[in-house]
C-alpha cells in the first residue's frame, strides 16, 4: 500500500499544479480540435472512395482524434520532469522517504486522469458536430482506455527521454521527431487499407495505429472483439515496456547525482 499511497501523493501534486494552470488543458486541446473541426469538413467526401468502410468521415475520424489528443498530451510529459530538474525538485524528492517508483507512477496516474478529461471533451464536441458512437457507453469506455494506454506509454517514454537528455531544447526536438511521423504513419486520418503498402507495413507496428484501430472498432456497430483485444494487449505491452524504460532512466539519473 505504501507504493500506491506514494504514487497517489505524487499524482495529487501534479494535479494541483494543473489546477493552478487550467488553461493548459485548453491549449493542449487546441491542435486536436483544429484537426477535428477542419479535417472533418475538408475530407468529408473521402467516404466516396471505393473501399472506404465508414459512411461518415467524422464517425471514422473522431476516435482517431481522441487517440491523437492522448498521444500529444503524453508526449510532452517529459517537460514537467525538465522543470523539476531545473528547479532541483527531483533531487529533493530523492532524499525523501517516498518510494522511488512512485515518482514515475504518480505522473502516469496524473496523465491518465488528464487523458480521461480530454477524451470526454473531444467526444462531446465530436458528438455535437455529428459524430455517432454506435458501440455505446462500453465502446466509448474502451476507446478512452486505449487512449490512456497510448498516452501512458508515450508519457513514460517522454519521461525517460527527459531523464536522459535533461535539456528542454533536446526533449522538444526528440518529441517532435517521434510524434509527427507516428501520427501520419497510422490510421488516424485514413483507412489503413487505402494507404500505400509501405505505410501499411509501418502502421502494423505503430502503437498509434493500434490505439486508433482498437478505439474505432470498439465504438463501431458490430465490434470485432478479437481485433480490439489483440490491439489492446499490444498497447498494454507497449506501455509496460515504456514504464520499464522510464524506471531504468530514473535509476541512471539517481546514480549520476
Amino acid at each position: 500500500m505504501t507504493a500506491f499511497a506514494d504514487s497517489w501523493f505524487m499524482s495529487q501534486r501534479d494535479l494541483r499544479n494543473l489546477v493552478r494552470q487550467p488553461w493548459w488543458i485548453a491549449i493542449s486541446l487546441a491542435q486536436p480540435l483544429v484537426y477535428l473541426l477542419l479535417y472533418s469538413a475538408v475530407f468529408r467526401k473521402v467516404t466516396e472512395i471505393p473501399g472506404f468502410a465508414a459512411d461518415s468521415y467524422i464517425d471514422f475520424f473522431a476516435p482517431g482524434i481522441v487517440v491523437l489528443t492522448a498521444l500529444f498530451s503524453g508526449g510532452w510529459a517529459g517537460m514537467n520532469i525538465i522543470n523539476d530538474l531545473d528547479r532541483g525538485v527531483l533531487d529533493r524528492f530523492l532524499v525523501s522517504p517516498v518510494t522511488r517508483g512512485a515518482l514515475i507512477a504518480g505522473r502516469l496516474m496524473q496523465q491518465a486522469m488528464v487523458t480521461i478529461v480530454q477524451s470526454l471533451i473531444i467526444i462531446l464536441i465530436a458528438f455535437a458536430i455529428g459524430a455517432h458512437f454506435p458501440g455505446g457507453i462500453v465502446g466509448v469506455v474502451l476507446l478512452i482506455v486505449a487512449a490512456i494506454l497510448l498516452g501512458g506509454g508515450f508519457g513514460a517514454l517522454s519521461i525517460a527521454l527527459a531523464l536522459v537528455l535533461r535539456r528542454e531544447e533536446s526533449i522538444i526536438g526528440a518529441v517532435q521527431l517521434l510524434l509527427l511521423p507516428l501520427t501520419f504513419l497510422s490510421a488516424v486520418f485514413m483507412q489503413r487499407s487505402l494507404m500505400p503498402i509501405w505505410i501499411q507495413d509501418v502502421a502494423r507496428v505503430n502503437p498509434v495505429d493500434w490505439a486508433a484501430t482498437a478505439g474505432r472498432e470498439a465504438v463501431s456497430s458490430s465490434v470485432d472483439w478479437s481485433l480490439v483485444l489483440s490491439r489492446g494487449a499490444l498497447l498494454l505491452g507497449f506501455t509496460l515496456v515504456c514504464a520499464w524504460l522510464a524506471t531504468r532512466a530514473f535509476r541512471a539519473y539517481q546514480r549520476s547525482v
